[in-house]
């Protein structure tokens, strides 16, 4: 009887709690640790530990890849984007306008024809 009652205190939910939360800390702190090394072993290798031929290697690969950048390209995509916006907008005002002028001509005919038959009805 005394075992099985050390066996529930030995593990309750409580302690099973306790090492869950205990290996989720071990693990973030794991984590965080590897995360913090990668990123100071990153700039450390490209600090001034670099020799002057990586550093002539590595402004001429990007003195390339800029100037193989569509410059034209993109700012002809960027006005044709604008014009297409602009253009859009003006026919949704365009649009707009017209349905108002529909929805105000109908409706001096709905007026029109109640003062009809107003005058009809003095008429009569």
């Amino acid at each position: 009887m005394e075992g099985q009652q050390w066996w529930r205190l030995r593990f309750s939910f409580r302690n099973a709690t306790i090492v869950v939360c205990f290996i989720n800390v071990v693990t973030a702190l794991f984590l965080l640790h590897g995360f913090l090394t990668s990123s100071y072993t990153r700039n450390k290798l490209s600090s001034p530990n670099s020799n002057p031929a990586q550093l002539s290697y590595i402004k001429e690969s990007e003195e390339i890849r800029l100037a193989m950048l569509p410059l034209e390209l993109i700012k002809r995509v960027r006005e044709i984007e604008q014009d297409v916006y602009t253009e859009s907008e003006t026919a949704q005002k365009k649009d707009l306008k017209q349905t108002a002028a529909v929805d105000l001509s109908k409706r001096l005919k709905d007026i029109r024809s109640l003062n009809d038959a107003a005058s009809l009805k003095v008429i009569s």
